[in-house]
């Protein structure tokens, strides 16, 4: 079990990014499930830009898993090449669709051992919808979640699963999603891959690379 110190270190990091980012979200385009687990398909190796720059034509014209089964692979191939790896989200896609139809009516499913075991849907993925599209508790490890999380020291792991659960030891969860945005919104705005912005970070007080990072630029 992860220590007292680290989940109060925490609790004070997510109260300190909640007021920097009130408005921490997903930040992919969607107004169901089924839209969101398209979305997320598509964001792979994509940015949430990009996949919210080619969604829009698409949910409004296919509502429902059959509709987008009626898309011949050729075609919506086409539609999403933009996103990358257009081949291989064409064919999770198709196959979540026939999956909803065949396994769940037509429906995503609310349940988390569910949706993992569906085509296109790991655990990320399966966490962004209990979430954002249902208001259920889950930890979105990304790589933003996977870079903060090592350099908070709320884990030394490099695998996404095991970092999920490490982070499960130590948020609440009941705040578990509220992390997950809080988390993403400040590695894309702050705390990037390549140039962390320590000096302006709100967490840096709770932050043991904070010197490491500040060393490297200088």
């Amino acid at each position: 079990m992860a220590g007292s110190d680290l989940k109060r270190r925490a609790a004070k990091v997510l109260r300190a990014l909640q007021k920097e980012y009130p408005d921490a979200r997903c930040e992919l385009d969607f107004t169901t499930p089924l839209e969101l687990a398209i979305g997320c398909i598509l964001s792979a190796q994509c940015t949430d830009v990009r996949v919210n720059a080619v969604t829009p034509a698409l949910f409004a014209k296919y509502k429902t898993p059959t509709d987008w089964l009626q898309i011949p692979p050729a075609d919506l191939e086409q539609m999403i090449h933009s996103t990358g790896f257009f081949r291989n989200k064409t064919k999770s896609i198709l196959g979540l669709c026939r999956e909803l139809n065949k396994r769940h009516g037509g429906e995503v499913p609310e349940d988390f051992d569910a949706l993992v075991k569906l085509p296109g849907i790991g655990r990320k993925t399966a966490n962004v919808i209990m979430v954002s599209a249902f208001g259920k508790p889950g930890i979105v490890v990304d790589t933003h979640m996977k870079r903060l999380a090592n350099r908070l020291g709320f884990t030394t792991r490099q695998d996404p699963d095991k970092i999920e659960f490490d982070l499960r030891d130590i948020v609440p969860r009941k705040n578990w999603g509220a992390f997950s945005h809080a988390i993403v919104f400040h590695g894309r705005r702050c705390c990037t891959a390549r140039s962390p912005a320590c000096p302006r970070c709100v967490v840096r007080e709770w932050c043991p690379s904070r010197d490491k990072n500040e060393r490297m630029k200088s």
